[in-house]
């Protein structure tokens, strides 16, 4: 007889996000008055939209195959076509509505650069590298820094993989990441005050972490574009914030990046962005958060439930800079 004994991260599927899981508390009655109006219009949700698009040229990777450690295959997870209407995605707009304006993203050609400190520098070409890599399904925990919470049904592939895919050198000690530039095809990149593009990064020990995971599909297909296509990173335990979208370029350094959201506001987003329920926002609480979609608002676990994976992580450095 087989017994399964749950992780310590693993979630119940009664707890398992809703179909409205991306519509925010602040405009919850707008939204439900929208969808009452357009489903009474007959109007159609934008991924019937998306699938008249072009033939994405890995869609046969996909489903890739549930990974059992991270989940159950087959749970319903958040509904596609609620989800691909509400996204934060600042190169196109500060707004959450921005999935038709990330329709204009061209993600073809794309290339994918490595370069810093590795043994030799490279540009490769987005489906050559996603073919050689092991790909698979995970479903994850997201925890926004706006304390509310959803849980997301990935495809890609272990950070960890990307890693030895590009040969750092051992005295690597952060891995950084950016996304593309291009202001006449990304509205938001004409907000000048803003540092594009867009910059993320973590430790060597953070990015080889079994978590840490970079995403090129989701819903068993390939990502849609204002989900971050081609690919984007997810590390489950840490702020929605730290998952850059789109990523163009991984650089290997001996010096800690500055992360976009850290050169903007260093007193509310640091580097680490670990979730702690203990260490508020400077204005808010993060002590609970919303499930979108349920009503429910449930405690914050330390590091987003993933504590047994990563707390050891952070276990010489000082508390007061791993939670903001």
């Amino acid at each position: 007889m087989l017994i399964k004994r749950p992780k310590s991260w693993e979630i119940p599927e009664n707890k398992a996000s809703s179909e409205a899981s991306f519509i925010n508390r602040r405009n919850l009655i707008k939204v439900a008055g929208f969808a009452g109006i357009g489903a009474a219009a007959g109007l159609a949700l934008p991924n019937r939209q998306m699938e008249a698009a072009e033939p994405d040229p890995t869609a046969d990777l996909y489903p890739a195959g549930m990974n059992p450690d991270f989940a159950d295959a087959g749970k319903p997870i958040t509904d596609e076509e609620l989800n691909s209407q509400y996204n934060n995605f600042y190169e196109f707009g500060s707004h959450k509505r921005i999935f038709k304006e990330a329709q204009k993203l061209e993600t073809r050609p794309w290339t994918v650069t490595f370069d810093g400190m590795v043994e030799k520098e490279m540009t490769v070409d987005f489906d050559t590298l996603v073919r050689a890599m092991p790909l698979e399904d995970r479903v994850y925990r997201h925890r926004c820094v706006e304390a509310w919470s959803m849980v997301i049904p990935w495809s890609g592939f272990a950070l960890k993989e990307l890693v030895a895919f590009a040969k750092p050198l051992s005295s690597a000690k952060y891995i950084r990441f950016e996304t593309f530039k291009d202001a006449k095809v990304a509205s938001g990149q004409r907000q000048i005050w803003y540092p594009w593009p867009y910059v993320e990064g973590l430790t060597m020990a953070e990015a080889t972490n079994d978590l840490s995971f970079i995403a090129t599909g989701a819903y068993g297909k390939p990502i849609a574009k204002q989900f971050g296509a081609p690919l984007r990173l997810h590390t489950p335990w840490k702020y929605g914030f730290k998952s850059i979208k789109s990523i163009v370029r991984v650089s290997f350094t001996d010096e800690r990046p500055v992360s976009f959201w850290e050169e903007i506001l260093p007193a509310e987003y640091g580097f680490y962005a670990n979730v702690n329920p203990e260490v508020p926002h400077k204005r808010w609480s993060q002590a609970t958060e919303e499930v979108l979609g349920t009503g429910d608002r449930v405690p914050t676990k330390l590091f987003n439930g993933y504590a047994e994976q990563v707390a050891h992580l952070y276990k010489d450095l000082p508390e007061d800079q791993l939670y903001y």
